[in-house]
């Protein structure tokens, strides 16, 4: 089994298990990243079935492996939390919230992925703003691209720290491979829209591995202990991660699949993203 292969080559340390599964999820970042040195120009209707599947995968994911296992968890680690079915899932409910309103937020500083993506404004990101203290404009908006999407990544590495914190191993498993997977198509849109701005392949690949390294390996590793020393912070820590994901799935992802007339091929990718998630989930949990 390959939870059982998985514990007997890294250990039942859930740190070190979050460590691990850090660097994995920054590793198929990097992987993604580095694809624009072999396909050179992706079509936009192969990148939108791509990143349809990657937000498949992860809207899957973040129901199967966070919102569920933390409304299962809030009985037995939130001391004194009255258990019926009502309260049950509220421990949960406030953590996607904050999660919403932390990448809301962080939206509000930090100008919309898409901008770059498309090279459009979006009607509601009027007042962010979009300056920086860098005299090249074209230099200035690859550094405000680079920001959001590390801003988008922070969550993933949350979510897989949390998920070996949570001592589930098998849904953590199953968790990293989701987050894994949509990082390749999202670091290879995220790595086109950087060489159209001016960056070159190769250096932008190279900043693509050490972004994703500093931001997914520490955060996992910091959830892990989060929710091992405060176990009762974990249902919290679950429903933030979850909602802090569908906070990036709905926002960003969906509606820039859906903007360049491939909206059946986005949509398919997406299906067929929820059904590799849950297979994922049943065959590893």
């Amino acid at each position: 089994m390959v939870t059982d292969i998985f514990v007997d080559l890294i250990g039942d340390n859930a740190i070190v298990q979050a460590l691990v599964g850090g660097t994995v999820i920054a590793l198929l970042n990097l992987l993604g990243a580095s694809l624009v040195l072999v396909w050179r120009d992706p079509s936009e209707r192969a990148l939108d079935g791509a990143l349809g599947f990657a937000a498949g995968v992860m809207m899957a994911a973040a129901f199967t492996s966070l919102i569920v296992p933390g409304i299962d968890a809030t009985e037995i680690l939130v001391p004194g939390f009255p258990a019926d079915g009502l309260l049950r899932p509220l421990p949960v409910l406030i953590g996607i919230a904050l999660g919403v309103l932390v990448l809301d937020r962080g939206d509000a500083f930090v100008p919309h992925a898409h901008i770059l993506l498309t090279g459009r404004r979006r009607a509601d990101a009027a007042g962010q703003s979009e300056r920086l203290p860098i005299d090249d404009p074209r230099i200035a908006s690859v550094v405000l691209f680079i920001l959001a999407i590390t801003l988008h990544n922070v969550p993933e590495g949350l979510a897989v720290g949390v998920g070996f914190g949570s001592g589930d191993v098998g849904g953590a498993l199953a968790l990293m491979l989701a987050i894994g997977i949509q990082n390749v198509p999202e670091g290879l849109a995220v790595s086109i829209a950087a060489i159209n701005a001016g960056l070159d392949r190769r250096l932008y690949a190279a900043i693509a591995g050490v972004r994703a390294g500093v931001v997914e390996i520490p955060l996992a590793v910091i959830g892990a202990v989060a929710v091992t020393v405060v176990e009762p912070l974990l249902p919290y820590a679950m429903g933030f991660a979850a909602g802090a994901m569908l906070f990036v799935i709905s926002d960003e992802i969906v509606p820039e699949t859906h903007t360049r007339g491939h909206e059946r091929v986005a949509t398919l990718g997406t299906m067929s993203g929820v059904l590799v998630m849950l297979y994922l989930d049943v065959a590893l949990g």
